[in-house]
């Protein structure tokens, strides 16, 4: 008898890196479940991977609409019964944040209610079905923006992108991260933090040095760590991210 598939939720999969993460985590076996805000969007790309042979499905959810994101988890519950993975990959940017002299604070509110407070909600409501795993894999989709050091620190390349609410929103989810691993220490659940890069996408404008599919294997790689997986880690491709 054929081993049941992994179930795995990927969110704002739509486009982008979660499209990519979510075809990758599909070619590998595992049945995944897109969640994004977009109807439209998420017929699109379930039909681009379905039409590829890929064992993919799409589920309303909304960062910013609590309630999408309590009907997801009742779904999912129901048709499946457990989560083995769960990659917060949705988050935005805006065009009116900025540096802290001059970034709006209610764009600064904007990002950190979807970049943080959402993906907050939608791990907590994923849970208990994250806990019915046998070893549940947590990837939250940070960024080098979001390290305090990188930030402090004039040779980093990116000591100069002074995004308030973008940065300060990682570094929120970084917290998360940190919090949560504490929390799961004494189980087989692992969450880390996980720097795609730079990379070409609507979010970044289509600037970046990485294209979606390359942005996306490192995400894929740690949402399918094995039994001796490291837990509360913030990476990037070229090793560990300083907080």
């Amino acid at each position: 008898m054929a081993a049941t598939p992994r179930i795995a939720l990927v969110t704002g999969a739509n486009k982008g890196i979660g499209l990519e993460i979510a075809r990758q985590l599909a070619q590998a076996g595992v049945s995944v479940i897109i969640g994004t805000r977009n109807p439209g969007r998420a017929s699109a790309a379930v039909a681009e991977l379905s039409f590829a042979g890929l064992q993919v499905r799409s589920i309303s959810l909304d960062l910013n609409d609590h309630a999408t994101i309590a009907a997801a988890a009742e779904t999912i519950g129901a048709e499946n019964g457990r989560l083995d993975i769960l990659v917060n990959n949705a988050g935005i940017v805006d065009a009116e944040d900025g540096p802290p002299t001059s970034g709006s604070p209610d764009a600064a509110r904007r990002i950190m209610d979807t970049n943080f407070v959402g993906t907050l909600a939608v791990t907590q409501a994923m849970m208990p079905l994250l806990r019915q795993s046998a070893a549940a894999r947590i990837v939250n989709l940070s960024s080098s923006l979001g390290s305090l050091a990188v930030n402090g620190d004039p040779a980093s390349p990116y000591y100069s992108a002074r995004l308030i609410g973008y940065n300060a929103s990682k570094a929120a989810l970084n917290m998360l991260t940190v919090q949560l691993a504490e929390e799961l220490r004494d189980t087989p659940h692992v969450i880390n933090s996980v720097s795609p890069g730079y990379v070409r996408t609507d979010l970044t404008g289509q600037n970046g040095f990485m294209t979606p599919e390359e942005g996306a294997k490192l995400p894929f790689q740690y949402a399918l760590l094995g039994n001796d997986a490291v837990s509360g880690r913030f990476v990037e491709a070229s090793g560990e991210t300083p907080w």
